[in-house]
């Protein structure tokens, strides 16, 4: 979740999430291992959400709070903010908002209300083949998020609704399907990006082609996204060391490395490649202590 000169990739909506769940956290007394035992995530994941490396999925923020009898308003709210500046929908345009609404509803010339906030208006970039944006959350979303927010998270919530208000009535080319919706990203916009936080690995969404044991143990898989047209390798039980690259034709090759005992307990996946299908795409496992690569084709 870091960005050059070691700055939190999201800035400082991932920050405030990251310090939000930290705190979360030390209310519940657990360890990292207590954490993974009660969730679907692993310590290594836990370590990476709570430091502020990666931006964990909804439902981990939603099962930290449900730990700590924390109603999940305002960290799913903060969750918002964050996930929309990883993506690079909180940097792709703003509009300011006017007398509690939009200027497009009631005209220029309006006096800005105080206290406003600028709001992000267009959404991720995509590729030549796109012609859709993204679709802000719907309003009863939202609204929900209001309702659980508690005063400390009314001021995000509502740029929020506003965001959705501004975003429902503007001009969206041809129809979304409603998988596209829940992705952050598609074909050229998600190359580089990790594949869990862009939602790209939802079971119903992805393929996997290439399933194998490598001479040392280590489990490698390429997973292909059908929606976001991108495919991504993935490891388990690798060594510190051990390195897994994918390679798609044409396309800057991404990989991952085991740094640490976290890592070497916990799967990795590497960033995004963009792909077409997943035909022609290759993974390799390139072990600690320099061995014989391995390398895998769908």
């Amino acid at each position: 979740m870091s960005g050059p000169g070691g700055e939190p990739r999201g800035g400082v909506e991932c920050s405030r999430l990251a310090a939000g769940l930290r705190e979360l956290r030390a209310r519940t007394g657990l360890s990292l291992a207590a954490l993974a035992a009660r969730t679907p995530y692993s310590k290594s994941s836990w370590e990476r959400y709570l430091n502020g490396k990666k931006l964990p999925p909804r439902d981990a923020v939603e099962a930290l709070c449900r730990l700590a009898g924390e109603p999940a308003g305002r960290l799913v709210a903060l969750w918002e903010l964050a996930d929309a500046a990883w993506s690079g929908r909180g940097r792709s345009g703003a509009a300011q908002v006017r007398d509690g609404g939009s200027a497009a509803a009631h005209g220029p010339g309006r006096a800005s209300a105080p206290g406003t906030a600028a709001v992000a208006a267009a959404g991720p970039p995509v590729d030549g083949e796109a012609t859709t944006r993204w679709a802000p959350p719907p309003a009863r979303r939202v609204a929900g998020l209001v309702a659980g927010a508690g005063a400390g998270g009314v001021a995000l919530v509502a740029a929020l609704a506003v965001w959705t208000a501004v975003g429902a009535h503007g001009p969206v080319r041809g129809d979304v399907p409603e998988t596209l919706q829940v992705t952050g990203c598609r074909a050229a916009a998600c190359d580089g990006k990790d594949p869990e936080s862009m939602r790209c690995d939802l079971p119903e969404l992805v393929r996997t082609p290439v399933e194998r044991t490598a001479a040392g143990g280590e489990q490698v898989q390429l997973h292909y996204g059908t929606v976001c047209g991108a495919a991504w390798g993935r490891v388990r039980g690798g060594r510190i060391g051990d390195r897994v690259e994918v390679v798609v034709p044409g396309v800057t090759p991404r990989s991952v490395r085991v740094l640490d005992r976290f890592d070497a307990e916990d799967s990795l996946v590497t960033p995004m490649a963009a792909a077409r299908g997943p035909e022609g795409v290759r993974l390799c496992l390139y072990p600690a202590g320099g061995g014989a690569r391995e390398c895998f084709s769908a």
